[in-house]
């Protein structure tokens, strides 16, 4: 169940063009956190009517007050507004919301993140302990963020940048190829990046047999799913909404050609 919450401010950092912020949230994660991959939707700023989603990275239980942390680029008069917030401003935050990663503490899964998609998968790389392979991409090595927490979470991190600044020369799909080619046996593969490379990762994961589950991104209005903004066409031809049915579809209940 969402919660709605004034949430401080404890931490800010700046990352590259990313604001990596840790807010202290009540009891948001001990009420409704369901699996890594969830979002919250943010007011930003009195004038603006509709919030901002934004994925969560990482979140803990504690005591007195929860801790989740987002990360998030500025994108528009909203997000300019969220990053001038000073440590110590409460937000009004609505979440956990959305439905995470299907996931098992034991698994053992390939992270797939690329650009402002890479943070949400650091929660997916702490739930599982240290077994999963990550693999981060971006088009510079100033967007591959968080790669040193990757590295102290998983067995294994690989980078791929468009202009070669950073690990491999071209997309993420070409590792996902080459680390699937090597070792198949993932439990599945999870991604969460922009739509063409959440396509292209898609068709690998299948080409080989492995299950995958993206987290989509689309416009959101009210975040509940009562309206009609950020709705995803699936393959069957029916239309889910990312707010409600989402964030994480099976990749095969996608339509992608739409």
């Amino acid at each position: 169940m969402k919660v709605e919450r004034k949430c401080k401010i404890v931490s800010k950092e700046q990352m590259g063009d990313a604001i990596y912020m840790t807010l202290e949230c009540g009891d948001m994660v001990r009420t409704s956190w369901k699996a890594p991959g969830q979002f919250v939707h943010v007011k930003c700023g009195e004038g603006l009517l509709l919030r901002r989603p934004i994925s969560v990275c990482t979140c803990q239980e504690d005591d007195p007050e929860d801790l989740l942390t987002i990360v998030f680029e500025v994108r528009g008069e909203g997000t300019d507004w969220l990053a001038r917030r000073p440590v110590g401003h409460s937000l009004d935050v609505l979440g956990l919301a959305g439905n995470g990663f299907s996931m098992k503490p034991e698994g053992r899964y390939l992270l797939v993140g690329g650009g402002i998609g890479i943070p949400p998968m650091l929660g997916c790389a702490q739930y599982t302990g240290g077994k999963s392979t990550a693999i981060l991409g971006g088009r510079s090595q100033d967007k591959i963020i968080l790669a040193d927490r990757f590295q102290d979470e998983c067995a294994k991190v690989l980078i791929a940048t468009d202009d070669g600044s950073l690990g491999h020369h071209g997309f993420v799909d070409t590792l996902v190829r080459q680390e699937l080619s090597e070792d198949k046996h993932y439990d599945a593969v999870l991604a969460c990046g922009p739509k063409p490379m959440l396509r292209n990762v898609s068709k690998v994961a299948e080409e080989f047999g492995v299950p995958c589950q993206v987290s989509m991104e689309e416009r959101m209005g009210c975040g509940v799913g009562a309206c009609l903004v950020c709705a995803c066409d699936m393959a069957d031809g029916s239309r889910k909404h990312v707010c409600k049915d989402g964030p994480v579809f099976d990749s095969k209940e996608v339509d992608w050609n739409a």
